[in-house]
């Protein structure tokens, strides 16, 4: 006789579309990686202390902090930004003809021309978070977004777009709720 409405689980259709600019992926190199800096500079203080002049080995941990700070990937609708230390390139989708896979799952973005660009920090694992935010211009080949063999999870504003989220996985608001 509780005549308390429970409020249903929201249709997927009234949950909040993505962003105006679209949906954004960042992939760098993880912060934890800065601890091997303070490491490094511990290791080098007495070496550099020896001689006079070996100071100059303290550029070593300023340069490993400069390199983990910038360097990075980040996919959007409109296309690819990497960055790395000494400079950043735009890629737009309409200029890259795909992906290619390397022996250490490092993933490269090939060009219409033919030429292939590093994309730091963006492994095999990434590739259904990449193809969700292109909203399919790249197709998805671990089929973690397909339904019926088709990439129509691309636009499902319901689903994950952090790397670090496993991208067909539904968000903990989602999940049916236990009986």
């Amino acid at each position: 006789m509780n005549e308390q409405a429970e409020s249903p689980e929201p249709a997927r259709s009234e949950l909040p579309p993505p962003p105006p600019g679209g949906r954004r992926a960042v992939f760098r190199i993880p912060g934890i990686a800065l601890l091997s800096v303070v490491i490094l500079l511990f290791c080098v203080t007495p070496a550099a202390f020896a001689l006079p002049g070996l100071q100059v080995l303290y550029l070593l941990p300023l340069g490993v902090t400069v390199w983990v700070i910038r360097t990075r990937t980040v996919a959007t609708r409109d296309g690819l930004t990497v960055r790395t230390v000494f400079g950043r390139k735009e890629l737009p989708w309409a200029a890259l003809r795909g992906l290619a896979i390397t022996k250490r799952s490092k993933v490269r973005a090939v060009l219409a021309d033919g030429g292939e660009v590093r994309l730091p920090a963006v492994r095999t694992r990434h590739l259904p978070v990449l193809s969700l935010v292109s909203e399919g211009r790249l197709p998805d080949p671990s089929g973690v977004l397909a339904d019926d063999g088709t990439d129509s999870g691309a636009g499902d504003p319901g689903r994950s777009e952090e790397p670090g989220a496993t991208a067909g996985e539904p968000r903990q608001d989602e999940r049916p709720e236990e009986r």
